[in-house]
């Protein structure tokens, strides 16, 4: 059981917390429909854990010989092919399941079916296509605000939009920018297309960008409730959260987005006080 698990990577369900930000922004998340938000959220993480294992069973002679990749349960023969097939047809069925029980949206399940089309020709190809496949990582992030949107029918804000944008591809050439130093260009085909000069200087212009536009975000009149004024003060803690990512990350050997956050106790707690402050604002102020 321990094998599946790992073979799921729950640790990264983290990023599909991103799901519930509409509805936090709405002023929404309390409200009576909210279990509609959490079974939407874990039928997204089945989703991902199912992508996961495709990616796993179609990369395995090519995880064997990697660093790290080595001790997935896959490569590392603690799963075989047959029965990691038969686990992503139970994954699956689960899917269809949630989406029957909860009455799933069909704008939201467009956004699903989109998420995993997406990530399957990823896998299947586009990861080896330069700038393709740093969008496609980008576009998974916004995915999960829109499809977070569509289980509730919630209109997300533009300025929000952007902010994912730019923050996810500065994620997506930070993690690039790791593969190339610790394991170098021949550990993924798509290296050979980026150097280092280029990451950097694209990754430092879009974080510049996502924290103009979550300002410009935080200002907007048009924000849910929230008074405005109080949504300033988020802005130095969002400042701050990116200069200490970009700090961290300097130093973490493959550059993934959910070892560096859940590896470093400053970014834990400032996101937490990030959190409790929209809280605060959106559902006290």
């Amino acid at each position: 059981m321990k094998n599946y698990i790992k073979l799921m990577r729950p640790k990264h369900y983290i990023k599909n917390l991103l799901i519930f930000l509409p509805l936090v922004f709405n002023g929404t998340l309390f409200n009576e429909n909210f279990y509609q938000a959490i079974l939407g959220f874990i039928c997204f993480c089945l989703m991902a854990s199912g992508i996961y294992v495709i990616n796993d069973i179609k990369d395995k002679d090519k995880d064997k010989i990697h660093k790290t990749k080595c001790n997935r349960p896959i490569a590392s023969g603690k799963i075989s092919i047959k029965n990691a097939i038969t686990f992503l047809i139970f994954i699956i069925l689960a899917i269809i399941l949630i989406i029957i029980f909860s009455h799933m949206k069909p704008m939201a399940m467009l956004f699903l079916i989109l998420y995993f089309l997406i990530n399957l020709a990823y896998s299947f190809g586009l990861k080896n296509v330069p700038i393709f496949d740093i969008s496609i990582i980008a576009s998974g992030f916004i995915l999960r605000i829109l499809y977070g949107a569509a289980l509730l029918d919630i209109e997300v804000s533009n300025w929000l939009l952007l902010t994912i944008m730019t923050i996810s591809l500065y994620l997506a050439l930070g993690k690039r920018k790791k593969e190339i130093e610790y394991n170098g260009i021949k550990s993924r085909k798509v290296l050979k297309s980026y150097t280092l000069n280029f990451l950097n200087n694209s990754s430092n212009n879009f974080l510049t960008m996502a924290v103009i536009f979550y300002s410009l975000w935080a200002c907007d009149n048009s924000i849910v409730k929230a008074n405005n004024n109080l949504m300033i003060w988020t802005i130095p803690l969002v400042i701050f959260l990116a200069l200490r990512y970009n700090l961290v990350i300097e130093n973490n050997k493959d550059g993934d987005p959910t070892e560096v956050i859940l590896g470093d106790k400053i970014i834990l707690i400032w996101g937490f006080i990030l959190a409790l402050m929209f809280i605060g604002i959106l559902y006290l102020g």
